[in-house]
This record gives C-alpha cells, sequence and structure tokens, in this order.
C-alpha cells in the first residue's frame, strides 16, 4: 500500500497533465483559426471600403491603391 500510493498519485498528475495539454492544443488551434479569420475579415472590409470610395468619388489614386 505504500508504494502503490505515490504510483497512483503520479498516474493521476500525468493525466492532469496530458488533459491540460489537451486542451491548450485545442485552445491554440482555435485562436489561430479566429485570427485567419480576423485578417480575412480585415481584407473583405478594406476592398469594400476601397468599393465604397470608387462609387462615390471616382477611381482611387494610384497612390492609396493596395499593391499585391
Amino acid at each position: 500500500m505504500n508504494k502503490a500510493l505515490p504510483l497512483v498519485a503520479l498516474l493521476i498528475a500525468l493525466g492532469l497533465i496530458f488533459f491540460l495539454y489537451q486542451r491548450l492544443r485545442t485552445a491554440e488551434n482555435a485562436l489561430e483559426m479566429s485570427e485567419r479569420r480576423f485578417h480575412d475579415c480585415e481584407q473583405v472590409n478594406f476592398q469594400l471600403q476601397n468599393q465604397l470610395v470608387a462609387a462615390t468619388r471616382g477611381p482611387v489614386p494610384d497612390s492609396l491603391k493596395v499593391q499585391d
């Protein structure tokens, strides 16, 4: 019994570490995906703003156009 208790505690600790590692990986993946979506939304927003300016004020000057 004296040797079994530390072994059980070690197994519980390792299980908790593995569980927390999996949660961290899931959170990192979700953060990466949300950053990609945010970047995409920023690009679309900028393109829509340029289209709105072009529709209301005429063509956008070359100095303000997005360079790909």
